[in-house]
């Protein structure tokens, strides 16, 4: 039987979803609470990698047990054992050929940016100092759309199959006089390439790349080409759709 956990979590201390051989993961925390619960080794799949540092609003993640389980009550459970930057909020039985990650056909992430100084914000969102003409990164972020290589904000040598991308939505958004988010909506996502697609439209919003030039980097397909990586702690992941 299969089964659906969704939950949340702050990435801040954690070496990313996936467990690493050198730091605490959020992968790790999860199949070490299902284990204990559960009485027997648990194996969870997620529906994507975050690297270190991002955060999750809504992740999903899967793993099969051979009995029936009551989704609600494993769910206040493991909230009761997990830490308390991770958060159950359901446990649900699915199909058995429902698959967290390949079944999932959109993904959203969002990356905050604040301009002015303030102490709640530091751990969430990216403070800068400078100015940023949001418009022209808005015109940039719609070409987007029209692609679908993104191969110049892949990581560099990442082990990846393919850069194809379908992104359906891309777009800057004002929350406050002082705070934005950039909004991204694809099938797939590449290792790195939300914060290296934010890097390089604020180099659009810095005047450092016109709206060509972006283009370019676009259809270049090279990483060396495309702005730098944004900070992880900035970045979350909202939302996945199945």
């Amino acid at each position: 039987m299969r089964y659906f956990i969704t939950f949340s979590y702050d990435g801040s201390r954690y070496h990313g979803w996936q467990i690493q051989p050198n730091g605490d993961s959020v992968q790790a925390q999860l199949q070490r609470g299902l284990s204990l619960l559960l009485r027997q080794e648990i194996i969870v799949t997620g529906a994507g990698r975050t690297d270190a540092g991002v955060h999750a609003r809504m992740m999903v993640a899967h793993f099969d047990f051979p009995t029936e389980i009551d989704g609600p009550q494993l769910a206040y459970k493991l909230n009761k054992l997990l830490p308390g930057d991770i958060s159950v909020s359901k446990v649900e039985r699915v199909a058995d050929d429902l698959h967290a990650r390949f079944s999932a056909t959109s993904r959203m992430y969002r990356y905050y940016l604040h301009t002015a100084k303030d102490p709640f914000l530091r751990n969430t969102s990216c403070e800068i100092h400078y100015s940023l003409d949001f418009r022209e990164m808005n015109r940039a972020a719609r070409l987007l759309l029209e692609y679908d290589d993104f191969g110049a904000f892949c990581k560099s040598h990442a082990d990846v199959k393919t850069t194809l991308c379908k992104v359906t939505t891309a777009e800057w958004h004002q929350t406050s006089p002082t705070t934005w988010y950039f909004e991204i909506r694809a099938n797939r996502f590449l290792r790195n390439m939300v914060r290296a697609v934010v890097g390089t439209l604020v180099e659009v919003g810095r005047g450092r790349l016109t709206i060509e030039e972006f283009q370019r980097v676009v259809e270049g397909k090279k990483r060396t080409e495309a702005g730098e990586s944004m900070p992880a702690h900035a970045l979350f992941l909202e939302d996945i759709t199945y």
